[in-house]
């Protein structure tokens, strides 16, 4: 079995894919810190973990939109050895158009809050200690889409943000991943019809999180078939792309 840096710090462990990558990275012998908005429900979670992996488990108190990210982790103590970072929110597109408060939300929830938290995070780790940064991102920051642009845009900046920080931290012995799941079977999406080709579920994400840290992969398409499409529709010319429904 393959060996990770601990403590693994999920954060956003209450979403359905946050599980699911805490129970892979604890079935690997991993300590495992669950962080996200009102932690005091995921007792269960950790209950489970500790009894079903016998590994050491706490959770934190997490808020994307909190001020002092560096606070989060002097708090937490521990400098972090696998860092996860699947918080985010889908929000609303029409409501985004209209209100500022949904555009800056869903901006802040999915590039500003997430870049900062992984910034503080990389400054409380140990350089060259073989450590991981995870960023969750998604396929729709490959090209900004009528239906989505909000959220796209968003993500198409935290893909770029974790590129840089690869580069950044590539002499320093810390790893940094990009996660462009696709569709994926959650609470999030529950109630849309998603192709059921191109839809994983979050088990399939943690396993390929998992897989992709040991071979020490930049980008991951969870299902691979994402790679050919998102090549066509970067590559249609903007006159025709602008006239699709996408």
């Amino acid at each position: 079995m393959a060996t990770f840096r601990s403590p693994v710090i999920i954060l956003g462990a209450r979403s359905d894919i946050g599980r699911a990558i805490a129970r892979r990275y604890a079935e690997a012998g991993c300590s495992i810190v669950l962080a996200a908005r009102g932690a005091e429900r995921l007792a269960a979670d950790r209950a489970d973990l500790e009894t079903r992996y016998r590994v050491a488990v706490r959770t934190a108190e997490f808020d994307l939109h909190q001020t002092d990210p560096d606070r989060f982790f002097r708090e937490l103590g521990d400098a972090p050895g696998t860092l996860v970072m699947v918080a985010g929110v889908l929000g609303e597109q029409r409501k985004a158009e209209s209100e500022d408060a949904e555009a800056a939300l869903v901006m802040n929830a999915n590039y500003a809050g997430p870049a900062r938290f992984l910034l503080a995070g990389v400054r409380a780790m140990q350089p060259g200690n073989n450590g991981c940064v995870i960023g969750i991102s998604s396929v729709a920051g490959e090209r900004g889409r009528a239906s989505n642009f909000v959220y796209g845009s968003a993500k198409a900046g935290f893909t770029a943000f974790l590129s840089g920080l690869r580069a950044r931290l590539f002499r320093e012995g810390i790893h940094v991943i990009t996660v462009k799941p696709g569709f994926v079977a959650t609470r999030m999406t529950a109630g849309m019809k998603l192709p059921p080709v191109l839809t994983a579920t979050p088990d399939e994400v943690a396993r390929a999180v998992l897989k992709a840290h040991v071979k020490r992969k930049h980008e991951l398409y969870v299902r691979p078939i994402w790679r050919p499409i998102m090549a066509v529709i970067r590559a249609l010319p903007e006159a025709i792309f602008k006239r699709l429904s996408l």
